[in-house]
């Protein structure tokens, strides 16, 4: 099921959230959606399940509204907030509750409580969990019916590295099956391990939508350079577009220069190097990059 949203535009008094954001997110693929906070993540997210109404444009799911399905969570599974089941109920009455209303057997409340570890906290309330247990009961939810799209804000908010890890592994085999899967995350590092393909959104627009391998490869590679004559090698490399720096003694980050054109000029005057390793742009560096300017809360030192 595609997900396709089409001039979306969402605005509150004079101000807008999103201004006429369009993008596809394709099944069987893991599409990343980052932005710094207030971007419009939430709202764009909000949109597509029908919590929030556009301003103007709409956000289709296999070319109908959300809001159109009879029984939605058999088709989508949507994870916005996890903290919006009730605190007084416990978390198998909860899922029953939801699965009685879309007509899901009972039995596949149990699949869904184990899947997400939750098994031996089934009879727990809600309001006792802490924050990666309310997360983990936030995904059962959206599993629930056995959807062919998921879309999930902050999925891994909470979670443990085993739970984190899980996470991984689970969207990456769903959308290995055909699923869609739509995520939202602040951790780059994490989202660059699974995402296919990356949407980034600043200031309410679209900035990038791109394969998250085109999106890395795009930047200006680095070189790590090992030696114990870094003073010598600075010298001798010293150019216009050469820029240097080092975050540790004996190490050195090079920009504007290929790794053969170092190992040559180091060879020409003699210095060792005992590490010569091109650094590939993370997807950290081409998000910095890119939201550099889209940023409304950037912080300061201290």
């Amino acid at each position: 099921m595609t997900i396709e949203v089409q001039n979306l535009s969402k605005r509150y008094g004079d101000r807008y959230a999103v201004r006429d954001v369009s993008f596809t997110v394709q099944p069987g693929a893991v599409t990343g959606f980052l932005g710094p906070n207030g971007a419009g993540k939430s709202t764009t997210m909000r949109s597509i399940v029908g919590l929030d109404r556009p301003s103007s444009g709409q956000a289709l799911i296999d070319g109908k509204q959300y809001a159109s399905y009879r029984a939605p969570l058999q088709q989508v599974g949507a994870l916005l907030d996890a903290r919006s089941a009730h605190k007084s109920r416990t978390a198998v009455n909860y899922l029953a509750s939801i699965a009685a209303t879309h007509h899901i057997p009972r039995a596949r409340v149990d699949e869904v409580l184990d899947a997400t570890g939750l098994t031996s906290v089934a009879k727990k309330k809600v309001g006792g969990f802490s924050l990666g247990m309310g997360q983990r009961l936030g995904i059962a939810a959206a599993l629930l019916g056995d959807p062919s799209t998921l879309i999930l804000d902050e999925p891994v908010n909470g979670l443990d590295p085993e739970g984190v890890t899980w996470v991984r592994t689970l969207l990456g085999d769903l959308a290995a099956e055909g699923r869609t899967v739509f995520l939202s995350s602040h951790l780059l590092s994490e989202l660059a391990l699974i995402a296919d393909h990356v949407i980034i959104i600043g200031r309410g627009e679209i900035i990038a939508d791109s394969p998250i391998d085109a999106l890395t490869a795009g930047g200006q590679t680095r070189v790590r350079v090992r030696t114990t004559d870094t003073a010598a090698l600075s010298n001798r490399i010293a150019n216009a577009g050469v820029t240097v720096t080092s975050s540790e003694l004996e190490l050195l980050e090079i920009d504007g220069l290929t790794a053969e054109e170092i190992a040559r000029a180091a060879h020409e005057a003699g210095i060792l190097l005992t590490e010569l390793t091109p650094v590939r742009q993370t997807l950290e560096d081409a998000y910095n990059a890119l939201t550099r300017d889209a940023v409304e809360y950037a912080s300061t030192g201290l």
